[in-house]
């Protein structure tokens, strides 16, 4: 009769108390390999690190990584119990399974190992630092229970703000806050550079070319982040130069829902504060009575 075998799996837990930068250094020690080869031991799923072992050689194993930060746990292996010679795995079959590809750890999308998931979006290392402090810890657990989906005690990230940028996504709120914002600081700035022309002819000038220059590029930069929030290329924002279905695309902007999760552009936008709604609504008086006046007097 054939002695018992085991594998030793690993799914991207930690132990408690560790950090993931720590428990990534850690295993690159031990098995040898490289920071992309580690990163892609935490995007794979279940996989299983060690295989056909005897028994007390798994539980050497199972003690030394988790000593390192690794939760691992200790399974039968069937396919090692039925061979007639020991089979162990090597540092070389663990580098030749991760050293080309990866999986998203979010979506399961396969490609090559990068930094950024193709398929979603996320930036990889964000993610995994953000489950690894949310997942819950089981101590006690069974080396030889079935692992399980666990549920995320904080919410999915969100993605950083900033104005000045084609990168990024801004819902609709958003949109029309800092749309509205934009207005009053260009006719602000306009202000000023009429007072300026008063005075100084050259330099009004050149203050006029600044502002209509700086004006249009921070617009542009805005309409990007909301096609980005929808789904879409930033190069659509060339149809708002096309008469009437520039504006009719400019209302759809305003309309249209963002992405309810991640996209290719990256994670969604941080939900709206109190400010972000109440200068949305003041902007859509705004826009809203222009529209108006508009109609009324055509000329």
């Amino acid at each position: 009769m054939n002695e018992a075998r085991f594998k030793i799996m690993f799914d991207g837990q930690l132990m408690p108390d560790t950090t993931l930068e720590a428990v990534k250094e850690n295993l690159g020690r031990l098995f040898k390999l490289e920071q992309a080869q580690v990163n892609a031991l935490f995007c794979k799923g279940p996989i299983a690190i060690k295989r056909a072992l005897q028994e007390q050689q798994a539980d050497r194993y199972v003690r030394a990584l988790q000593a390192a930060g690794a939760k691992v746990r200790k399974e039968p292996d069937l396919a090692g119990s039925l061979s007639l010679e020991p089979v162990e795995s090597t540092q070389a079959e663990v580098s030749e399974k991760v050293a080309t590809s990866m999986e998203c750890p979010k979506c399961g999308h396969s490609q090559p190992i990068a930094a950024e998931c193709a398929g979603c979006g996320i930036i990889i290392e964000k993610y995994l630092a953000r489950q690894a402090q949310a997942v819950p810890v089981r101590e006690h657990a069974s080396p030889y229970e079935a692992p399980r989906a666990e549920r995320l005690s904080e919410p999915e990230g969100v993605g950083d703000l900033a104005i000045f940028t084609t990168n990024g996504r801004i819902g609709r709120l958003r949109y029309l806050a800092w749309s509205l914002v934009w207005l009053i600081v260009t006719v602000a700035l306009v202000f000023c550079g009429t007072l300026l022309l008063a005075v100084l002819d050259v330099l009004g000038y050149l203050a006029f070319a600044a502002i209509g220059i700086a004006a249009l590029v921070v617009a542009v930069q805005i309409g990007v982040q909301r096609l980005h929030d929808i789904g879409w290329s930033g190069w659509l924002y060339l149809i708002f130069v096309i008469p009437v279905i520039g504006n009719l695309f400019a209302l759809v902007t305003v309309i249209a829902p963002g992405s309810p999760g991640a996209n290719r552009f990256g994670p969604p936008p941080p939900p709206n504060g109190t400010g972000v709604k109440v200068t949305a609504a003041l902007a859509l008086i705004v826009f809203g009575l222009s529209l108006v006046a508009s109609l009324m007097f055509p000329d």
